[in-house]
């Protein structure tokens, strides 16, 4: 489960309390646009807190490309209840039944007549006295989301190498990322996880390695100069393309995306270098498949009139 808190402000301004934790996804975007989208307001009038113990809701945290189907849920059915009220407090306005008022982009219409309240006006009115019995001041609302599957992302990466059978060194000539999240709510940020998370399964199949002394168990890669991090400087070309298939586990049909890049991305890389190799013999390859590892695999498997 996750939860999350959204408050009207008399102002009109929208704050969102949740409680996972962003770390480079920019939940403060996507669940900004997800409370924006609902409630029919300016974007630039939502603002989003994570993390903040004295002031945000008990969460989980972020992990297992939870944050959008579970946290973004959340935010979008907390916007429901506070519609829902605002909904009895607009009947209550135009003096109407609950029943012949609609909600859409941000604006209650009685049915019958035609006459409008903005939600800003009515969460404006929300604050004063003079209510409908049984409906407390302010405009805010607690949700919790409690999924009732997990959601399904799949996808597909191809990728295409060429190595060095002199040196070791493995070249990335071409990557493709195919991806299915479900509904996109932010395609640049969709794009940036990929690219982060390729750019992550392709270090850990061509550079890091924990190693220690076989004679005193000491950690030999002790720095970054050592544990080799990938830069921007090694960043994969990668062309980013979806399919979007809406999941029926939650109402904004999203499922996560944060993981797909490094899931796919080591093995697409580690099986296009055995491809390379086949041909000499090389069937298995360890990561981090490092020039030095490499160019064992093939002086070994190579005939030695070719070497």
């Amino acid at each position: 489960t996750e939860s999350a808190v959204v408050r009207m402000h008399p102002s009109g301004a929208v704050s969102v309390f949740a409680g996972t934790h962003s770390h480079g996804q920019g939940h403060a975007t996507s669940f900004a646009q997800i409370a924006a989208d609902a409630l029919g307001v300016a974007l630039a009038d939502v603002d989003v807190v994570e993390g903040d113990t004295s002031n945000t809701p008990f969460g989980h945290g972020t992990y297992g490309s939870r944050s959008t189907p579970v946290g973004g849920m959340a935010v979008y059915t907390a916007c429901q209840r506070i519609i829902e009220k605002g909904t009895a407090i607009a009947a209550h306005l135009l003096h109407t039944s609950i029943d012949d008022v609609s909600f859409k982009g941000g604006i209650f219409t009685d049915a019958a007549t035609g006459e409008r309240r903005s939600i800003k006006d009515v969460t404006l009115a929300s604050y004063n006295r003079g209510l409908p019995d049984g409906i407390e001041q302010g405009m805010e609302a607690t949700a919790f989301f409690d999924p009732p599957n997990f959601t399904w992302p799949f996808g597909t990466h191809i990728c295409e190498v060429e190595v060095d059978t002199h040196t070791g060194v493995t070249k990335i000539l071409r990557y493709v990322a195919v991806d299915d999240c479900g509904n996109i709510i932010n395609p640049m940020l969709v794009e940036g996880q990929i690219h982060g998370g390729v750019l992550q399964g392709v270090a850990q199949a061509l550079l890091e390695e924990v190693q220690y002394s076989e004679e005193d168990g000491q950690r030999l890669g002790g720095t970054f100069l050592d544990y080799l991090v990938p830069t921007i400087n090694e960043m994969v070309p990668t062309e980013v393309y979806h399919t979007v298939t809406p999941t029926p586990t939650n109402s904004l049909g999203v499922k996560g995306v944060g993981e797909a890049g490094t899931i796919a991305s080591s093995v697409a890389v580690i099986n296009a270098i055995c491809d390379a190799l086949e041909p000499l013999g090389v069937r298995h390859v360890e990561m981090p498949a490092s020039p030095q590892r490499l160019w064992h695999l093939i002086h070994d498997g190579m005939p030695a009139a070719l070497r």
